[in-house]
């Protein structure tokens, strides 16, 4: 493994990434559990090149993390509360700098870097869960989906990013029209309003949920969906281009 060295970063400043997925009608996350003997998970992140622009520096994380590079991306909030630095990692547990050490990844200045406090500029992305591959880095030893209601104890404030990327995702899913990046390319009428239910926690009646999509004009509708029963067979759906919606 190559040295980390924290010269070819920006100092104190890191991004955090919350990956969403959906499927089976949960709203999924995408969290790494990290290589270390106590047990510890964290949001995909990482730190910005010297000469790498933000926005540049979240896909790159993307990217490693799902093997897909056409992801829908957006920063939702920066996080920097004095009191923000790893002390479930380095505080009390001497042990975690030596295996860090023995790794051969980190020597004592870097660690010493990584204790400090740290600013994250947090990005949600949206993704068709379908079309990811996770992966692991040198810093994971898995790498899962997990539904965003059963998350684990993640470190530091990363359950507080879901929570405020989730809301964040609740506000812009009718004015942005973001949730069919979460789909695959076709869908029926029902597996859009299962996303909208996970997304909102709640019901809603069908009839009227319908009427408000089509009524929205960026639905073609395409052949119905072979189910054995042609008479009750669904529609599919794709979500139109921007100029077709115009």
């Amino acid at each position: 493994m190559k040295l980390f060295d924290e010269h070819n970063f920006i100092h104190q400043l890191s991004i955090d990434c919350v990956i969403l997925g959906y499927k089976d009608g949960a709203l999924k996350v995408l969290v790494p559990k990290l290589d270390l003997k106590e047990n510890l998970w964290a949001l995909p992140g990482g730190f910005i090149l010297q000469d790498e622009g933000i926005d540049q520096a979240a896909l790159r994380i993307l990217e490693e993390r799902t093997g897909i590079r056409d992801i829908y991306l957006e920063q939702f909030r920066v996080f920097g509360e004095p009191q923000r630095v790893n002390n479930e990692i380095f505080e009390g547990m001497s042990f975690v700098k030596q295996e860090l050490r023995e790794k051969g990844i980190f020597d004592d200045n870097n660690i010493n870097w990584l204790t400090k406090r740290f600013v994250s500029i947090g990005y949600y992305a949206l993704v068709d869960i379908n079309k990811v591959y996770p992966k692991c880095t040198d810093f994971d030893e898995s790498i899962e989906w997990y539904n965003i209601k059963e998350l684990p104890k993640l470190i530091m404030d990363h359950n507080e990013m879901v929570a405020y990327a989730l809301e964040t995702l609740r506000q812009n899913l009718d004015e942005k029209l973001i949730g069919f990046n979460l789909l695959p390319e076709t869908f029926t009428m029902r597996e859009v309003q299962e996303l909208y239910e996970a997304v909102y926690d709640k019901p809603f009646a069908r009839n009227n949920f319908q009427k408000k999509m089509l009524d929205l004009n960026v639905l073609d509708r395409l052949e119905k969906k072979f189910t054995g029963a042609a008479n009750k067979a669904p529609y599919l759906y794709r979500f139109k281009k921007e100029k077709e919606a115009e």
